[in-house]
C-alpha cells in the first residue's frame, strides 16, 4: 500500500502522463509538431507508479518513447511540449524533437532514437554515482526490442560485476514496431529470467497494475539505495496507438483480432482509480476534482507553448559547432579542422 502523500502523486502523474499525451495526440494532425512523436498511452502506470520513489538526484535515461518517462521523473511539461513543437524553451533548445529530451534539472540524461542507445550511457551514470559514493541511482528505461541488441548484454554483465546501482526497467509491449516477441525471440522465453541468470537481481510485474508495481518497485529501491547492487524489473504492459504516431493501427493487421481491446479493459487509469476507491477510501468526486486540475493545467500548458516564438536561427548553431552563433556550419567545421 502506498503512503498517502505517494497515491496522490501517482494519481497526479497517471492523469498528467494520459492527458498530455492525449493532448499532443488530438493536436498533432494540425502540423504545428514537426517531429516523429511515440506515446506511452496505455503504458503509462510504470512511470506513474515510480514517479514518487525516483529523486531528483537519480539519473534517468529513455528510449524513443520517452514521454512518460521524462514525466514521471519531474521533468516540465512545458519545456517538454516546447521541444516537440519547436519552440523556444524546448528542454533540448528545440532541436532534438519528441525522441531526444535531456533536462539536467530533474536528472533525466537523455532519450534517444537508436534502440539500445541509451543502455550503457545509463551503466556509465551508475558508475559515476558509485565512485561519489552516492545512494542515488541510475534508472535505464528499455523496451523488450532493446533486449534484441547486444550492447545490452554488455551493460548488463558490466554492472553486474562492478556491482553498479543501475534500475533496469524493461517495459514489455509485446511488439517492436510491427513485430510480435514470436518472430524475434526465443518460445518460452522468459526475459527477467534470463537476465537472472546473468548474475543480477531480477523481478517481474503487471505493468498496469499500479499499486502492485509500486510496491514491489519500493522494496527495490530501497534496497538498491543500501547498496545491493543493480537490478532487472520487466512489467507486461500494451501501448494502444500505433508505434509512431497519433492513429489507432489495428487496421494493419499485424496485432491479432480483438487484442488491443482486450488489454484496454486492464487500463492503468481507471484500475488504479477503481484501487483507490476501493482500498484507500477516494471518493469518484475526489478523483474527479483532481482529474479536472490536471487537465486545466495541462491546457495552460500546450496555451503558453503556442503563443511562444520559434528560436532565434543562429541558436541552431550554440553549442553544436562554434561559438559565433554568426558563422554558417561549413565555416565552423572548415576552421575546427583547421
Amino acid at each position: 500500500m502506498a503512503e498517502g502523500s505517494d497515491t496522490e502523486k501517482i494519481m497526479r502523474a497517471l492523469y498528467l502522463i494520459r492527458g498530455v499525451e492525449e493532448g499532443i495526440a488530438q493536436r498533432y494532425p494540425a502540423g504545428k509538431m514537426r517531429c516523429p512523436v511515440h506515446f506511452s498511452i496505455g503504458q503509462e502506470g510504470v512511470s506513474a507508479a515510480l514517479a514518487p520513489l525516483m529523486r531528483r538526484d537519480d539519473l534517468a535515461v529513455s528510449s524513443h518513447r520517452a514521454h512518460a518517462h521524462y514525466m514521471g521523473k519531474g521533468g516540465s511539461v512545458r519545456a517538454m511540449l516546447a521541444e516537440i513543437y519547436g519552440r523556444a524553451g524546448g528542454c533540448s533548445g528545440a532541436r532534438g524533437g519528441s525522441m531526444h529530451l535531456i533536462d539536467e534539472s530533474v536528472g533525466f540524461k537523455g532519450s534517444t532514437a537508436i534502440v539500445g542507445n541509451t543502455i550503457p550511457i545509463g551503466v556509465g551514470l551508475g558508475l559515476a554515482l558509485q565512485q561519489k559514493g552516492s545512494d542515488s541511482l541510475a534508472i535505464v528505461f528499455l523496451g523488450d526490442g532493446a533486449i534484441e541488441e547486444g550492447v545490452f548484454y554488455e551493460s548488463v554483465n558490466f554492472a553486474a560485476v562492478q556491482r553498479l546501482p543501475v534500475l533496469f526497467i524493461c517495459e514489455n509491449n509485446l511488439y517492436s514496431v510491427y513485430s510480435p516477441l514470436g518472430p524475434r525471440q526465443p518460445a518460452g522465453r522468459s526475459i527477467y529470467k534470463m537476465v537472472e541468470a546473468m548474475g543480477i537481481k531480477s523481478v517481474a510485474g503487471d505493468g498496469n497494475d499500479v499499486a502492485a508495481t509500486y510496491k514491489l518497485m519500493h522494496a527495490v529501491i530501497a534496497e538498491m539505495r543500501s547498496g545491493q547492487g543493480p537490478v532487472f524489473a520487466e512489467f507486461s504492459t500494451y501501448r494502444w496507438l500505433e508505434h509512431c504516431g497519433p492513429a489507432d493501427d489495428d487496421h494493419l493487421g499485424y496485432r491479432a483480432q480483438g487484442e488491443c481491446a482486450e488489454w484496454k479493459k486492464r487500463a492503468p487509469v481507471a484500475r488504479y482509480e477503481k484501487y483507490l476507491r476501493e482500498n484507500e477510501g477516494w471518493s469518484a468526486a475526489r478523483l474527479e476534482a483532481l482529474r479536472n486540475e490536471v487537465l486545466a493545467d495541462i491546457a495552460r500548458d500546450f496555451a503558453w507553448v503556442e503563443a511562444q516564438p520559434l528560436p532565434p536561427r543562429p541558436d541552431a548553431y550554440r553549442e553544436v559547432y562554434a561559438e559565433d552563433a554568426g558563422k554558417s556550419v561549413g565555416q565552423n567545421t572548415m576552421e575546427s579542422a583547421a
